[in-house]
This record gives C-alpha cells, sequence and structure tokens, in this order.
C-alpha cells in the first residue's frame, strides 16, 4: 500500500482510528501511547510504564515535545497536551 498524502501518513504514524483526549489538568486511568504539547507545559506528575524516574519527566517541556511511551497518568500545572490512545 502506497502512502497518499499527509493525512494518510499520519493516520499511519499515530494509530488508524486512534482516540485522541485534550486535557490541561490531571488526568488518570488512562492508556495513551503518545502524549504532544502543543505549546509550552509544565508536568507536575506522571505515571508511565517500564519508567523508573518519573520525576525526570515532572518539568516544562516545550511546545512541539511528544513523549512516546505507555502513559496512565498525568497531571499538568500549565500547558495542553493531546494524549492519544487506540
Amino acid at each position: 500500500m502506497a502512502i497518499e498524502d499527509v493525512q494518510q501518513l499520519l493516520s499511519e504514524q499515530l494509530g488508524k482510528n486512534s482516540g485522541t483526549e485534550v486535557f490541561t489538568g490531571a488526568v488518570t486511568g488512562k492508556d495513551f501511547y503518545a502524549v504532544y504539547f502543543p505549546v509550552e507545559s509544565a508536568v507536575s506528575a506522571i505515571t508511565a510504564s517500564g519508567v523508573t524516574n518519573a520525576t525526570a519527566l515532572q518539568t516544562t517541556l516545550p511546545a512541539g515535545t511528544t513523549l512516546l511511551m505507555g502513559i496512565q497518568a498525568m497531571t499538568l500545572t500549565s500547558g495542553i497536551a493531546i494524549g492519544y490512545k487506540e
């Protein structure tokens, strides 16, 4: 199958028919495989699969950052995040 346009390429990269959730505060009980920050955002808490030092991710992330990992919970003190799940 050939990729015909940019939208199809993005759909393939981010999972076909994926669910998305936009949030500005706390989310729990999630199963995100990626979280994108379109604006500068401050993360104050995060729970992610296989991450042993989550405090390293409790920081201000610049606009355009994408975390590619299994995230179950996250709290933002400022900014916006878009979580992607199947």
